[in-house]
């Protein structure tokens, strides 16, 4: 860890408030600098998870709790003093690289990752190393849109992490050292883990990305104790035909030649085995019905339908499965047979709904690609509502072309292939019935390019491209999943890509690519305070307290898919 001079941080923190900054020191394995001593590493019991959304000091899950709603129930911070927050402590982790790590905060113990797969504890009050384990990688990783680590998960004495080699590996919480672990996937057929793992009743849940690389995806439950596997779903069935629909969720037309698809089906027979589907973020959990809830990503490979006819199920959408078996309880597709990488990659949220009659029924909410937030029914994933666009539709169903991609000819697809939502966590206030998601828009431009199956190389079928001179935006915005109006909308100047949190001092933070961390009323999207951090804050807010006091903790590490300047801060704020 490098330490912070006053100098650095006035030049990071432009002229805002410094009273009361900490700066980090380096400590050993389990060690303790002179300055402060360590807090005591908790044990986290299935109790403390189950409950995690009552508790205002920790923040226990990636996304807050297992309903995944990031909505943290300390209001110490609020709308009306939050112009007085200012920085506490700032740890610079030893890789500069893109940060998309949500802090884990277990009384007073902070938990953080990076890119490559470093894992941190800090002492969160003072952001003091406790200890630092680096992951021993493997000799082959292949991984799409960065060498990104999603978070770490916590039960019991243990931090758990996925690894871009394909592991699961848990550390003991206590000193850093590595437990045990265990390979999940091939890495060598471009499987690799970069989502967040969730603990629940002894089982460690992790998907698996890769869909860019021709991988039959996953979930995967394994014993928390000694990693031994418990169940597999596939995420893509031996018949992934499906109905052949020719309209979106929405109900726009996507324009496919069913009749080419189903010659090329009697040719060449079903493609599941290498037609992706990876799941990019964590499920929730309904503890319950004993369900868990998650999306799964596009089809492999990406642009090219021509070689995977039929719907491509179960690529493109909500799936919920049963948490003790694994088995099937209910899907629901957003996009059959896509041909644009709009896949579903932003986590499941499960909130209570109005369905179509008034009535308040156990929803499950996504925020996708596509620019909507969708709203189901949590008994069997059929959709109830989804929202106003959050963002331009006024290309969405260009198909690719065969030419390139700078050719005045190739086809123009807006927003583009990142967005609407990419995987960024959306965050919601169920006093409100507000959903917070951040967006982008890229112009670009789709190209198709059909190639044979490459085997654990990168499988576009094509290219996207950013348009010179085009669009790059995005916006903050917040939609009533009771109706699916928007509340109010935020433009930002660049795209949008990290995620969000909400509080019960009726204030959101969001991070932009170009350094600026802000504070949002909660009601009307007002800004009431910002911070430049000096890289781009694409990553996951958390919030916690701890001596008294309420911290919001981010980290600044910037982003490969939007091309944002990187950084290795691991920032954290208080009001005094």
């Amino acid at each position: 860890m490098i330490r912070i001079g006053r100098t650095m941080l006035l030049a990071g923190a432009m002229a805002l408030p410094l009273a009361g900054v900490a700066f980090a020191q380096e400590t050993g394995p389990g060690g303790t600098s002179a300055a402060t001593k360590a807090p005591p590493i908790p044990s986290v019991s299935q109790a403390m998870l189950s409950s995690a959304a009552k508790d205002s000091n920790n923040f226990l899950h990636t996304n807050g709790n297992y309903d995944q709603t990031r909505f943290h129930p300390a209001e110490q911070i609020n709308a009306k003093n939050v112009k007085g927050l200012h920085v506490s402590w700032i740890f610079q982790t030893d890789v500069r690289e893109s940060m998309e790590t949500s802090p884990i905060v277990v009384n007073g113990v902070m938990y953080v990752t990076t890119s490559f797969d470093h894992v941190y504890a800090l002492n969160a009050q003072t952001g003091e190393q406790i200890w630092h384990y680096k992951h021993e990688m493997g000799p082959i990783t292949v991984y799409c849109c960065g060498p990104n680590n999603r978070g770490a998960a916590v039960s019991d004495d243990k931090v758990y992490i996925g690894t871009l080699d394909a592991k699961l590996v848990a550390l003991d919480a206590k000193t850093g050292k590595l437990l045990w672990s265990q390979q999940i996937a091939d890495p060598s057929l471009g499987y690799s883990e970069t989502m967040a793992p969730t603990v629940v009743d002894g089982k460690v849940l992790i998907g698996t990305n890769g869909g860019e690389y021709g991988i039959r995806g996953f979930v995967k439950a394994l014993d928390a104790n000694d990693g031994k596997l418990l169940w597999t779903f596939d995420t893509i069935p031996e018949n992934s035909v499906g109905v052949w629909a020719t309209k979106d969720a929405t109900g726009r037309d996507m324009h496919r030649d069913i009749a080419a698809e189903k010659e090329a089906l009697a040719k060449n027979g079903d493609p599941w085995k290498t037609l992706g589907g990876g799941v990019w973020q964590n499920p929730s959990v309904d503890l319950a019905t004993k369900r868990i809830y998650f999306v799964v990503g596009n089809p492999s490979p990406d642009l090219d339908g021509a070689i995977r006819p039929g719907d491509n199920l179960y690529t493109d959408s909500l799936v919920s499965v049963d948490l003790d078996t694994g088995k099937l309880a209910c899907y629901f597709q957003y996009i059959a047979h896509d041909i644009w990488d709009l896949d579903a990659t932003s986590p499941t949220v499960l909130v209570d709904v109005k369905d179509g009659s008034g009535k308040t029924i156990p929803g499950v909410l996504h925020a996708g690609k596509t620019g909507y937030i969708y709203v189901h029914d949590r008994k069997d994933c059929k959709l109830i509502r989804f929202s106003e666009p959050m963002v331009s539709q006024k290309d969405r169903w260009v198909l690719p072309t065969p030419t390139q991609a700078l050719d005045p000819k190739a086809a123009r697809m807006f927003p583009g292939a990142n967005g609407g939502v990419e995987w960024s966590p959306i965050a919601t206030d169920p006093g409100l019935g507000l959903a917070y998601a951040i967006n982008l828009e890229q112009e670009m431009t789709y190209t198709v390019d059909s190639t044979p199956y490459p085997q654990g190389k990168l499988w576009l079928g094509g290219a996207f491209t950013n348009v010179p001179g085009g669009v790059q935006a995005g916006n903050v915005t917040a939609v009533d999943y009771n109706t699916g109006k928007i509340k109010w909308q935020v433009k930002t100047p660049e795209p949008m890509i990290g995620g969000i949190l909400a509080t019960a001092g009726g204030v959101v933070f969001a991070g932009e690519a170009n350094g600026w961390f802000k504070a949002y009323d909660a009601n009307t999207g007002s800004v009431l305070w910002k911070f430049q951090a000096g890289a781009g804050v694409n990553a996951p807010p958390s919030s916690y307290m701890v001596g008294g006091k309420q911290y919001i903790a981010v980290a600044a590490g910037g982003n490969v898919q939007i091309d944002s300047k990187r950084g290795n801060s691991i920032v954290a704020f208080t009001l005094d």
